[in-house]
């Protein structure tokens, strides 16, 4: 991949003909236009007893300058499995604004491994991202009109737990104040806003099981405490009700399609640094009924996306994967290998055995962690050389592991059919899919084991203030909740400069944050921003309308 090759021009399919191949009836759609339809809740309910398809995980090293490509991968294996004669689909997160107009640019694949329609799924789509923006800060709302009325609640309005959002890098909204110019404005406090894929109404979004389940985790969700540090749910301000009927709509999975006309779901997207990082409980369980492959991603590396996948998405969701596909790049592993960006095109054979430990670590984390059969495969890029992939596959051969190089970005699924069909005789293989650990076992201890076993850390650390809010919530009976690690994706470590596999550091606890309805708590470890800034030249600068209304730069 050194420049775009010419995107495949096919004509997308009306998305009646995409849902058809799935033996979705047209009365199960809620068409958005000709190519993009949301699928009835009822119908999906309908399938319950339908035995599910095999579930593939893509995943990867963790992500570089450089780039992985995991959304391209699982777009261009789903092309794949359709060319090897399977019934395939693929689940993917919806892109959020923020990063799209800031330093990513767009996410619906590249080259010749797209999701169409490709500017409306990057912009506006469904509008399922301004249902739940809408759906959390009328809970924000509610809870400034509530202290104003009087506060019957017993707000501690040095407590309240809920910001507000927008789907936008702003940094200048992290920390603002609320209710100045007088008593007809509220009560002055301090507050700020989150991006919307930071809100805990995006995880609830993406983990819920059904209309009524959604309703029920938004009424748990805690939103402040009193003066004796009592919590205050949502369902206490009768919020839940309207809350979920501004979702209603919006939880009905999404379907588009690949240049290929592949079946796509692309539902939610919660950061995978912050909250779980996995499209909709609903949107996998859909695929999984519909057909006989199904293939998601989680987000960032292993150690973020693919814990977190296991550990809470699978927990809740009531479902396995059958394998995982582990996705890098010569170039990343270059990264890891210690090459600044500016050369990571010269040809360094010795920086990639450098780098290799990162991919070692991460494959170890899927095949003895997780239990997961696993086959790598190289995104491959035109100015990838011989003599650096043979490193690689070399390596892996010492392991009894094979590497796969697919070039379904400039070949679309006719360059994946190899790994297509890796994938397909791994789901032949016995697997023994698990997580971490035990719901019984303590919040502490679960974040230690995580920092441990999957982080390669010594042990982890928190002040003592943070060590108490942890027992704290152990004893008002939330440690049989999951943990959610928020860090940096761009180490094992929560330090984002120790590249490759470091081990035998301590994990720091900075902050813990209790999102009981979406069924975790949240382990702040090192610098995280729930609002990030937009880069010195941001990806907006770059989008334009020609005269015709055609987007550009949206890649």
């Amino acid at each position: 991949m050194s420049a775009d090759p010419t995107p495949a021009r096919s004509q997308p399919l009306p998305i009646t003909q995409v849902a058809a191949r799935l033996g979705l009836p047209d009365e199960a759609l809620g068409p958005y236009g000709r190519f993009k339809a949301k699928v009835a809740l009822d119908h999906l309910a309908s399938l319950a007893d339908r035995p599910d398809g095999r579930l593939v995980l893509v995943t990867a090293i963790s992500p570089t300058p450089a780039g992985e490509g995991k959304t391209t991968t699982v777009i261009g294996l789903g092309d794949a499995l359709r060319r090897l004669g399977q019934r395939a689909a693929i689940c993917l997160r919806e892109p959020s604004m923020g990063p799209v107009f800031g330093m990513k640019g767009g996410a619906t694949g590249g080259g010749r491994a797209q999701l169409v329609p490709m500017d409306e799924i990057n912009l506006h789509f469904t509008g399922d991202f301004a249902a739940i923006g809408q759906a959390h800060n009328l809970l924000s709302a509610l809870i400034d009109n509530h202290i104003h009325y009087g506060n019957a609640l017993g707000f501690d309005v040095r407590r309240i737990a809920w910001k507000r959002v927008v789907d936008m890098n702003d940094r200048a909204l992290r920390r603002i104040t609320v209710g100045l110019g007088g008593v007809a404005n509220g009560f002055p406090r301090e507050d700020g806003f989150d991006i919307v894929v930071a809100s805990e109404v995006m995880a609830i979004f993406c983990l819920a099981t059904s209309l009524q389940d959604l309703r029920e985790r938004l009424g748990r969700i805690v939103v402040g405490y009193t003066a004796a540090r009592e919590p205050i749910h949502a369902h206490q301000l009768q919020a839940h009700g309207a809350m979920t009927a501004l979702l209603r709509d919006a939880l009905a999975p999404n379907l588009v399609q690949t240049l290929e006309h592949t079946p796509a779901f692309v539902h939610g997207g919660p950061f995978a640094n912050i909250a779980h990082g996995c499209n909709s409980v609903l949107a996998t369980r859909a695929a999984l009924k519909l057909a006989d492959v199904a293939v998601t991603e989680a987000g960032f590396g292993a150690d973020l996306g693919a814990e977190k996948f296991m550990d809470i998405a699978c927990r809740q969701g009531g479902f396995l994967p059958s394998a995982a596909v582990l996705v890098a790049t010569v170039r990343a592993l270059k990264y890891h290998g210690g090459v600044a960006v500016a050369d990571l095109a010269r040809v360094d054979p010795a920086a990639v055995e450098r780098g290799l430990p990162n991919l070692e670590r991460h494959l170890d984390n899927l095949v003895d962690r997780f239990g997961l059969p696993t086959v790598v495969t190289l995104n491959h890029r035109v100015d990838d050389r011989e003599e650096e992939i043979a490193v690689i596959r070399q390596a892996l051969a010492r392991r009894g592991a094979s590497l796969v190089v697919a070039r379904h970005w400039a070949e679309g699924g006719a360059g994946a059919e190899d790994l297509g069909s890796a994938v397909l005789a791994l789901l032949q293989q016995p697997c023994q899919a698990r997580g971490i650990y035990s719901d019984e076992l303590p919040l502490w201890d679960k974040m230690k084991a995580v920092a441990t076993q999957v982080y390669g850390a010594a042990d982890i650390r928190a002040e003592p203030a943070v060590r108490a809010e942890i027992q704290r919530l152990q004893a008002a009976g939330h440690g049989r909740l999951a943990v959610c690690v928020a860090k940096t994706p761009y180490s094992f470590s929560a330090d984002p400069s120790l590249l490759g596999a470091p081990s035998g550091h301590v994990v720091p606890i900075r902050e813990v944050r209790l999102s009981a309805g979406a069924g975790f708590v949240v382990m702040i470890c090192g610098d995280i921003m729930t609002m990030p800034g937009l880069p010195r030249q941001p990806a907006a600068c770059s989008v334009d309308v020609d005269a015709q209304g055609r987007i550009t730069g949206l890649f």
